[in-house]
């Protein structure tokens, strides 16, 4: 098998590669033999989905890929395996809508149907985590994605989205399960 690589898709807004857990979750990745990638993406601001799909491809995610997607990154990670064979996703944060904000009509991520069935057979797993008081993405959201993907599904009460943590352990005991 080929070494795994795990890429870590930001949210828009602006959000940067050395923000939040993604530090840490590249050091943690990497002490289990895991290349990481964890660098700025084109468009932050919006993340637009043409921008965000071509350079996901740019950086080489295939089928010994894990995709680790906030927010619209999470959209960003379900849109790419819907043509393309990966090796798992993490989804934190994840919707289905536009949730009514224009920037997020303008990213395009909502534009067609989503293809759940494809998205969850062209990768092996898929891990979620949300939380109920997430201020951005209501709760029915990520439990519609859950209930539509089969994903490893974990909800939290106190995480609010994901923003204002320096570890997310979770996430790497997550992913530990799934290379057994």
């Amino acid at each position: 098998m080929e070494k795994i690589k795990a890429i870590f898709v930001p949210g828009n807004g602006g959000d940067n590669y050395k923000d939040r857990w993604r530090p840490y979750l590249k050091e943690e990745l990497e002490k289990l033999g895991i290349s990481t990638v964890n660098v700025d993406f084109p468009d932050p601001v919006l993340a637009s989905m043409k921008a965000w799909l071509s350079f996901l491809k740019e950086l080489g995610a295939d089928e010994n890929t894990i995709l680790i997607g906030h927010s619209s990154g999470a959209e960003a990670s379900m849109r790419y395996a819907e043509n393309n064979k990966l090796l798992g996703t993490v989804l934190i944060s994840a919707c289905h809508t536009d949730l009514g904000l224009q920037n997020e009509i303008e990213a395009g991520y909502y534009d067609e149907p989503w293809q759940w069935d494809i998205i969850k057979n062209n990768q092996k797993w898929i891990v979620q985590l949300h939380s109920t008081d997430d201020p951005f993405i209501n709760i029915e959201e990520a439990r519609f994605v859950h209930e539509k993907l089969g994903s490893e599904y974990y909800e939290f009460n106190d995480r609010g989205h994901f923003a204002d943590k320096k570890e997310f352990p979770e996430v790497v005991e997550a992913i530990k399960r799934k290379l057994v």
